[in-house]
């Protein structure tokens, strides 16, 4: 079945309005999208801040009237219309659409992220096998990215391996693939936990080879490998626990921080750290080093 779209370009103040128009004059869906590939970061708690240029999509059934649309929205809102369009999309699979965005990825010489629905395209390269999922980190986005090609570069084997802020447990499990002894990982969101061990079973790691706690029930340690892909701000803040979570000769890499950041947060760990150069992808970049 066809649809008809409706796409509202908004400012955050107009949200909440058109939102209740449009449901109140019969949409079965309503998504806000950013319209200028701008980001936020770190929002205040119980917060849900808006692109300041946002386009509000939203679905009708494909016999509803463009125009009688627009007519009951000026008459809702008592305004005229920010710029608006209207067409009429085709219906799809979107399961299996969604499922075609995912391909296996590759990461350095030996490391591959492979969908549980694709075939492993190096059968004996180094698989780990992630499915997109709620918890953040699938490999995607150039944060991950950087942090599971600095991975891949190490000599992993015999090592304790710390992720803090593990989301899904990539970085972790990743490690544990190339050879580290055993991973810890912590993350505030008990989901993120519940998503790491789900992970990590898929890929056959054992339960006694990777912990995963809470901050507060996390133990002392001092782990020879530390990541952290998390925001510059928390990666500041930090700084003295974790530079402590690592040994002396250990090695550190941060990531989460845009690249005008990366010079704050590569001080706050320049006394401890005997740092590489940072490097730099899609506007993101990767900090690392190894501690004194």
């Amino acid at each position: 079945m066809p649809w008809l779209q409706v796409r509202l370009a908004i400012s955050p103040e107009q949200a909440e309005t058109y939102e209740d128009a449009l449901l109140e004059v019969g949409a079965v869906s309503v998504t806000f999208m950013d319209a200028e590939d701008q980001p936020i970061f770190e929002p205040d708690l119980n917060t849900t801040p808006l692109w300041s240029h946002t386009h509000l999509l939203a679905l009708f059934e494909a016999d509803a009237e463009p125009e009688q649309v627009f007519a009951h929205l000026r008459l809702l809102t008592g305004t005229e219309l920010p710029e608006h369009e209207a067409e009429v999309i085709e219906d799809q699979d979107w399961e299996r659409s969604w499922m075609d965005n995912f391909q296996p990825m590759r990461f350095g010489q030996r490391l591959w992220i492979v969908p549980s629905w694709h075939e492993a395209p190096e059968k004996d390269a180094v698989n780990l096998l992630l499915d997109p999922g709620l918890a953040f980190g699938t490999g995607t986005h150039p944060t991950t990215a950087l942090c599971l090609e600095w991975l891949d570069g190490q000599q992993l084997q015999g090592t304790q391996v710390l992720d803090f802020g593990c989301g899904s447990g990539i970085l972790a499990i990743a490690a544990l693939l190339l050879g580290a002894r055993q991973a810890v990982g912590t993350d505030i969101d008990v989901q993120a936990i519940e998503a790491s061990r789900d992970n990590a079973q898929r890929n056959g790691i054992a339960d006694d080879k990777f912990d995963l706690y809470l901050p507060e029930q996390m133990p002392a340690m001092q782990a020879d490998v530390l990541v952290a892909n998390i925001l510059a701000g928390p990666l500041v803040a930090l700084a003295p626990q974790l530079s402590s979570l690592v040994r002396p000769g250990g090695l550190l890499a941060l990531s989460g921080i845009l690249a005008e950041q990366g010079e704050e947060v590569a001080a706050a760990y320049a006394a401890d750290f005997d740092l590489d150069p940072i490097v730099v992808r899609d506007g993101w970049v990767r900090i690392s080093g190894r501690r004194r």
